[in-house]
């Protein structure tokens, strides 16, 4: 599965226990009508796949469901379920290094060479 949208927030790496279990968060905010904020998990060496995007970021991410049972001390069975990502890519136009920004035209020192009497040659 996969959702798509904008970051909104990515976590600092936690670290747990004396196993050194790692986990970090996303917040994606799909762009629907009725947006929703989405927080998925990545862990263990998948947290490293998010120190390459910021906020604002428009990504695709691949998920995975999960579910799980717990009984608590009283004998109740709780039920949880986390999304946990992983793969991660960036869907900003093109995803290619941005174009430094145009100067203005007014920047440019209008032609002066320019001979009407020369034979143009192009189809336009």
């Amino acid at each position: 599965m996969e959702i798509q949208g904008k970051i909104k927030l990515i976590g600092e790496t936690q670290t747990f226990g004396s196993n050194g279990f790692r986990k970090r968060e996303l917040v994606v905010t799909t762009e629907e009508q009725y947006p929703q904020h989405i927080m998925v998990e990545f862990v263990q060496d998948k947290t490293d796949l998010l120190n390459n995007y910021g906020v604002g970021q428009n990504v695709k991410v691949n998920i995975n469901l999960r579910g799980r049972e717990w009984v608590n001390p009283q004998g109740e069975t709780k039920y949880f379920n986390s999304i946990q990502g992983w793969r991660i890519e960036n869907i900003d136009s093109g995803s290619s290094p941005e174009m430094p920004p145009m100067p203005p035209a007014d920047n440019f020192e209008p032609a002066t060479n320019v001979n009407e009497d020369d034979h143009d040659d192009l189809p336009f």
